[in-house]
């Protein structure tokens, strides 16, 4: 047999050098103040709101927009950071058309909602950028301390909340970065110009909040030392491992972790530098399938391919993200699960069979596969725990995910946690700062007696 020496075609520099800064320029043109006031006035400001119930921060909408319309951004931005002290970032990133704009009774009437997430952009925006203060005033000290284990979302939220409070946090953040999934993980053009340091810097300011970068949990620090050492602790560290596809050659060095790339793109500071394949495949369904098949586009690959087992509506990635990602040029396949990699003699994949799916019952192959070719194939199919990571400290877990009450308590009654980690987390950047604000609450009132 004919040894198979086909060999991944994988470069950087696809595109002209001034390309990439359009392809990665704002996915949403940000509203100016008279875009703002006219969609603004759009809203009818009900009374019971049907957006703020959705929303799970409960940001009081109708009033930040009402604001909005007389003309003070920076009040309207105030009542948003009151609930969501990430509202900046959540406005970008939210998705919005399936929470609060899905229901907005102009949506439901005439198919159109109030831009309800550009509205919040454009208050949280021009505080930042015209404000001298920050918007909150730290208590008294109260000689308490709190260890955060990660700062992302959950973590910077809580931490916040704390600071606010007077209590002394120290978040230990395993990345030489913070911001989490907001810095590392999400599509670079949602959140341009290092918005993601710069809410990081505004929610620091506050004061009371040292972050301890390149500190990971289970490495460099234990959680029977963080206990030992102060009055609470709050795990928000996410969830570090990645599901792999279990196919033999799934470790190949083109066989690649989706979210390890999207960071990697989000921290080069030449996106021309980056290696991206001719043909790429996808696997997955959620917003992180949706962001590296759309980035990998953008960086010149000539098709990129989406395969999800399920059907569209089973898709974790809403439909206005699946249409984003349709209108780059991504094709979405669905009823497909990858069945076995193609590799060359080197070990390299080259291609990926999958195998059509249907509903029968449950879902089951149906025997005929497909082969696509490619050159680089992600893996975007979700991220796991990793285990041994709590030491001597023992708290109960649901599904390898920690178990929390409604007041995101764990079982060890130093211990809260929140964001993904959590048994019944939601990866959402917005019920990450939710869960953050709730065991703040929780923490303090212990703390307080």
């Amino acid at each position: 047999m004919a040894p198979n020496r086909v060999s991944p075609d994988i470069q950087a520099g696809r595109l002209p050098a001034d390309q990439y800064a359009d392809n990665f320029d704002d996915l949403h043109e940000p509203l100016d103040r008279h875009e703002a006031v006219v969609e603004a006035d759009r809203c009818y400001f009900c009374y019971d709101a049907p957006c703020q119930t959705a929303c799970p921060t409960s940001i009081d909408i109708p009033m930040f927009i009402r604001q909005i319309s007389t003309g003070n951004a920076n009040g309207a931005a105030r009542t948003i950071f009151d609930q969501n002290i990430l509202g900046g970032m959540c406005a970008r990133v939210c998705p919005t058309e399936t929470l609060c704009e899905e229901v907005c009774v102009r949506e439901v009437a005439e198919g159109k909602p109030v831009k309800i997430g550009l509205l919040q952009r454009y208050a949280t925006d021009h505080f930042l950028e015209t404000a001298e203060q920050h918007p909150y005033e730290r208590a008294a000290p109260t000689g308490k301390s709190v260890a955060i284990v990660g700062a992302g979302p959950a973590g910077l939220s809580c931490a916040h909340a704390l600071a606010r409070h007077g209590h002394d946090v120290t978040i230990f953040e395993a990345r030489e970065k913070a911001g989490g999934l907001n810095e590392h993980g999400i599509a670079a053009y949602k959140t341009t110009e290092n918005f993601a340091q710069r809410e990081v810097d505004f929610i620091t300011g506050i004061g009371g909040i040292a972050i301890r970068n390149g500190m990971a949990l289970g490495r460099d620090v234990t959680l029977d030392d963080l206990v030992a050492g102060h009055d609470a602790v709050f795990l928000g560290m996410g969830l570090p491992g990645v599901n792999d596809l279990g196919l033999e050659g799934d470790d190949a060095d083109n066989c690649i972790d989706a979210v390890a790339y999207i960071e990697k793109l989000r921290q080069t500071d030449d996106l021309s530098a980056l290696p991206v394949g001719r043909n790429i495949v996808v696997i997955g369904g959620g917003m992180t399938a949706i962001d590296v098949a759309v980035q990998t586009k953008l960086l010149g690959a000539e098709t990129v391919t989406i395969c999800y087992r399920r059907g569209p509506e089973q898709m974790n990635a809403s439909q206005y993200e699946q249409e984003v990602a349709q209108t780059h040029g991504v094709t979405i396949r669905h009823w497909l699960q990858p069945q076995a990699l193609v590799r060359n003699d080197d070990g390299a994949v080259t291609g990926i069979t999958l195998e059509y799916t249907a509903m029968n019952g449950k879902l089951s192959g149906t025997g005929e596969t497909v082969t696509l070719d490619a050159d680089q194939v992600f893996k975007a199919i979700g991220q796991k725990p990793v285990e041994g990571l709590f030491g001597g400290v023992s708290l109960d877990l649901s599904g390898g995910r920690i178990f929390t009450d409604d007041d995101r308590r764990t079982s060890h009654d130093k211990v809260w946690a929140g964001g993904d980690c959590i048994a019944g987390g939601e990866d959402l950047t917005v019920v990450a700062v939710e869960d953050g604000k709730i065991a703040a609450a929780s923490i303090h009132k212990r703390l307080t007696g």
